[in-house]
């Protein structure tokens, strides 16, 4: 029972120093810090000051209740400590919070004896801001740790958990890395409000500004970017720990984030008011909160490790002896050709021509390594079903020349040299697309639709439409229509495609359960939506020219490559066999790349 009240405490206390924190975020945002003069402990030299005015009396508030903040961990601390034996998790917990606390304390009276507070808009004063912010998280990291484990979670281990490990500590860092972006962006909207979005953009834009002005900028997009990661690591961290809680966990996370990208978005429109910047730091804390204890009870001792196999034996630990060529094979090189060649060849439609020795390696180098991680995750979440495919069998996860675990590192690894060749080479919209991308073939198409619906490839195969979307992306730092075009004709060329291959290998589909559409309705229904799609296809690849984009170059050759698919599909119509699916197949892939060529060269005439 006494245990039961010290959980019940930890979790008030949790909840209390969220609270204060979000009243510290109110002091900021009103530019009530200097209510207090440069004095501390003492407001204006006094204990307790006298007829104060209303920013005094806010700032004074705040000190009031960190002060009771400080009492409550100091309280829990010394329950904990009395309550649980040495080497309980619980203790090293109660410690980091009053650890994190005095710091908390000590950041906060630096902010007001250096006078980094009002309207003081020096650099020392952001890069305290964003120490103040990663200090925050860190004290309500340890304050719910502490919770956890004095509500009867288990230990952490946190030897040998390989990617889940990786996973979950890159997502820490990225939320640190998010937060303390926001934190510089809401200081940069107290010190130069705007009175509008376009107006924030375009001083964002200006060489000379602020730097507070021109970071402003990067904040939504480092949101999406994160966010996307955050979500993703959830999800494949509660696939490979697949416990009731983690899982759970993993979905109210991704739901939260939804909301709170959408109350950003709303902040942004709304320009900041300060009730709105409130609510989406409390966003903030709930969806860092949810990482750290999804992490706590991935990395609970004893939870199953699917990489591992059931019961955590040595099913997937490999055997040994991978080569490069097995590490290449990861990330199907084949499969990555064509999606890299319409991402390069966006980039020169894009460009109108050569878009530069720079973006091109960018998009090369990081467009391969997104879509390699994404290739690699992808080969070890369907090595049970790869195992039993004729076309999938020699796979390096499948012959164990590589393990599970090895395999999610390198896809990891991967995903994060990517993300960074793409930002640095080329710019942080082209980075976080490919992100998407990747999100999308794992989440959606493997982890969710492959297995449940023979609609997968239509849905999920708009994972290989966002390459172009890098290319563009990469040179023009924006999406215009003309590139969404691009999006939408390889998502509606996509099923001609698959199918045709799905028609070839239908009997592997089948002895593995995946419900392709020939599986699930037939050669005749699927022959038929192929030709549907061939011809949704030819539609949207004439759309340039009613847009004016492209000329007589590219409608030659537009109507000739149309022709030839629509027939190939209207022969696979009368005759569903697997000489012309063969036949359709090995032409669509001729006909993607040669209709981006044909726009490139278009664009550069």
């Amino acid at each position: 029972m006494n245990r039961a009240r010290l959980s019940r405490y930890a979790w008030a206390v949790l909840l209390w120093n969220v609270l204060v924190a979000l009243w510290g975020a109110y002091v900021r945002a009103t530019g009530s810090g200097a209510g207090c003069g440069a004095h501390w402990p003492t407001c204006n030299g006094e204990v307790i000051p006298r007829a104060p005015q209303v920013e005094t009396l806010i700032e004074f508030t705040h000190r009031a209740t960190s002060g009771l903040a400080f009492l409550s961990v100091l309280f829990l601390f010394l329950w904990v400590w009395r309550a649980f034996p040495k080497g309980h998790p619980a203790r090293f917990g109660a410690g980091l919070s009053l650890f994190f606390m005095v710091a908390e304390s000590l950041v906060g009276a630096s902010l007001v004896l250096f006078g980094w507070v009002a309207d003081n808009v020096s650099p020392e004063r952001a890069v305290v801001q964003m120490v103040h912010l990663a200090n925050t998280y860190f004290l309500l990291a340890a304050l719910a740790l502490t919770a956890w484990w004095a509500s009867g979670g288990s230990p952490l281990r946190l030897r040998g958990q390989g990617a889940v490990g990786f996973a979950l500590a890159l997502g820490l860092l990225a939320l640190l890395f998010l937060g303390m972006s926001g934190a510089v962006t809401a200081l940069g909207d107290l010190l130069f409000p705007v009175r509008s979005s376009l107006e924030a953009l375009e001083r964002s834009l200006t060489p000379g500004e602020h730097f507070l002005v021109r970071l402003r900028i990067l904040h939504p997009l480092i949101a999406v970017s994160v966010g996307l990661y955050v979500v993703f690591a959830g999800f494949l961290v509660a696939h490979l720990r697949p416990s009731p809680t983690a899982q759970g966990l993993a979905r109210l996370l991704a739901y939260l984030y939804g909301v709170q990208l959408l109350a950003g978005l709303v902040n942004v429109w709304l320009k900041a008011p300060v009730w709105m910047q409130l609510l989406h730091l409390l966003l903030a804390y709930a969806v860092w909160l949810l990482f750290v204890l999804l992490g706590a009870a991935a990395l609970a001792q004893g939870a199953r490790r699917v990489e591992l196999g059931e019961g955590g034996d040595e099913v997937h630990r490999g055997t040994g002896g991978a080569t490069w060529k097995d590490y290449l094979a990861l990330t199907k090189p084949r499969v990555i050709s064509l999606l890299l060649f319409t991402a390069l060849l966006a980039s020169f439609i894009a460009a109108k021509g050569w878009p530069g020795l720079k973006v091109f390696l960018a998009v090369a180098l990081g467009g391969y390594m997104m879509a390699g991680a994404a290739n690699a995750l992808n080969m070890v979440v369907d090595r049970d079903i790869d195992a039993r495919m004729r076309r999938t069998a020699r796979r390096p996860t499948v012959t164990q020349r590589i393990s599970s675990r090895d395999a999610l590192l390198f896809a990891f690894a991967l995903a994060v040299l990517g993300f960074a060749v793409l930002w640095w080479g080329a710019n942080l919209l082209a980075a976080t697309l490919a992100l998407m991308g990747l999100l999308w073939y794992v989440l959606v198409y493997t982890l969710y639709l492959k297995r449940r619906t023979w609609q997968n490839i239509v849905i999920g195969g708009a994972a290989g439409a966002f390459p172009p979307l890098v290319g563009w992306a990469a040179v023009s730092g924006e999406l215009s229509l003309f590139a969404w075009y691009l999006f939408a004709l390889i998502f509606f060329w996509t099923p001609v495609h698959f199918w045709a291959l799905a028609l070839m290998i239908q009997d592997d589909y089948r002895a593995v359960g995946v419900p392709m559409l020939p599986v699930v309705l037939g050669e005749r229904a699927t022959v038929i939506q192929i030709a549907l799609y061939a011809l949704l296809t030819a539609l949207i690849s004439v759309m340039p020219l009613a847009m004016g984009e492209l000329g007589l170059f590219y409608l030659a050759s537009s109507l000739l490559l149309n022709g030839l698919l629509i027939l190939k599909s209207l022969a696979l119509y009368r005759q569903p066999e697997r000489g012309t699916a063969v036949s359709l197949y090995k032409y669509s892939m001729l006909y993607l790349a040669l209709l981006f060529v044909a726009m490139a060269v278009d664009r550069a005439l």
